[in-house]
């Protein structure tokens, strides 16, 4: 068996795919908008709605705007590592390597901190952790160990052009 009847029978994974694709572009865009915008608004007018607030209220804006900015930073993070993968600035398995140190699960939400919040700090947390949800999902998709080693399908078809090219 030659080298590419080898590479015919491997799985194809389908999340390697997609992170060439145009949806993990439209990805990589919002998570990176997220980022700008997050860091205009706690730069910006969150310090001075901040200001505004309440101590229970001061206390979650604190914390939920540092959880906010870890969550993003990690995010941000594994979105750079994927895209210099499919890039080929990186090797997919070091991008793998790499990806295993960032903490996608993050600090559970805190529904009750965040119903405190001013409204644009609220609307980014919800986002964030959205695009977390579907980074998460992604990554998965490329860490599962459920995939079978062989395409039996493609094993088929080499005995059938086998059988038809007199083999």
């Amino acid at each position: 068996m030659g080298y590419a009847d080898r590479d015919e029978e491997r799985p194809v994974n389908l999340a390697e795919r997609r992170v060439e694709s145009a949806a993990f572009e439209t990805l990589f865009q919002d998570g990176m908008a997220l980022v700008d915008e997050s860091a205009a608004y706690l730069d910006g007018d969150g310090r001075v709605e901040s200001r505004a607030l309440e101590r229970p209220a001061l206390n979650a804006y604190a914390q939920q705007s540092l959880k906010l900015s870890t969550r993003l930073m990690q995010l941000a993070s594994w979105l750079l590592l994927r895209r210099a993968a499919a890039d080929g600035d990186m090797s997919m398995e070091t991008a793998r390597r790499e990806a295993l140190k960032i903490d996608l699960k993050g600090p559970p939400r805190d529904e009750h901190q965040e119903a405190l919040l001013p409204e644009r700090l609220a609307l980014l947390v919800k986002r964030s952790h959205e695009l977390q949800g579907r980074i998460a999902r992604l990554d998965a998709g490329l860490t599962t160990q459920d995939v079978p080693p062989v395409n039996a399908v493609a094993g088929q078809l080499r005995r059938l052009r086998s059988s038809f090219e007199g083999r």
